[in-house]
């Protein structure tokens, strides 16, 4: 899908209070940046928002950091924040900035648990190492995560699925639950938040794949 660039959405992401500018300069302080010790819990390719926002809302007692690659996307999570549902919440922050760099943001052990919903699937073999499920890209998050930190991953795509199983045992991580219907899956579906390509694709009929992965 081809993305729309929006000319004023680098100056008002940059401007609005919730979104860190200098994420690099928070690494290790992250519990300062909120004012308490509660867990961190991250989505990386957050898109518009209501995923995020929608846990933060539902959990008051943990902390939220959503983490878009594109400032045309994340100005509509900040728009979404400004609603009144949103507005009040405390305990989320947005971060524009690549995956790639995640080690660079986090220190070691600052992050509970990372959220990926419908990541890109980069469907070309020569582009594997930049899905979100790669080895590659766990080895970044075992930099982060606390130690039986936890992974969560949502998508349609099964093909991405099953390479992102595949990805997981290659690791050396363990999968702790995975389905191929999770709106079937009474026990895996408890208490879950949709994002809007999740409503999208469920409403297709599409079944949604979810693993959930513990770090090594």
């Amino acid at each position: 899908m081809r993305l729309r660039n929006i000319p004023r959405a680098e100056s008002a992401v940059q401007a609005h209070p919730v979104v860190i500018k200098r994420p690099e300069d928070q690494r290790g302080c992250w519990r300062q940046v909120f004012g308490n010790k509660r867990p961190i819990r991250i989505e990386i390719g957050m898109g518009k928002g209501r995923f995020i926002l929608n846990m933060a809302k539902a959990h008051p007692n943990i902390n939220f950091i959503g983490i878009e690659r594109y400032s045309s996307v994340l100005l509509r999570a900040v728009e979404k924040f400004d609603t009144e549902e949103f507005r009040d919440l405390k305990n989320v922050r947005f971060v524009c900035m690549d995956a790639r760099n995640v080690a660079d943001v986090f220190a070691e052990g600052e992050v509970e648990r990372i959220y990926l919903n419908f990541s890109d699937p980069w469907p070309k073999a020569r582009h594997a190492k930049r899905r979100l499920t790669s080895v590659e890209f766990l080895e970044r998050y075992e930099k982060v995560l606390l130690q039986g930190g936890l992974v969560e991953f949502k998508t349609d795509n099964t093909a991405l699925f099953n390479f992102s199983l595949e990805q997981i045992k290659e690791a050396a991580w363990t999968v702790q639950a995975f389905t191929y219907d999770l709106h079937h899956n009474e026990e895996m579906n408890k208490d879950n938040i949709m994002t809007e390509y999740e409503e999208k694709f469920s409403q297709r009929g599409n079944p949604i794949n979810k693993l959930i992965a513990v770090r090594r």
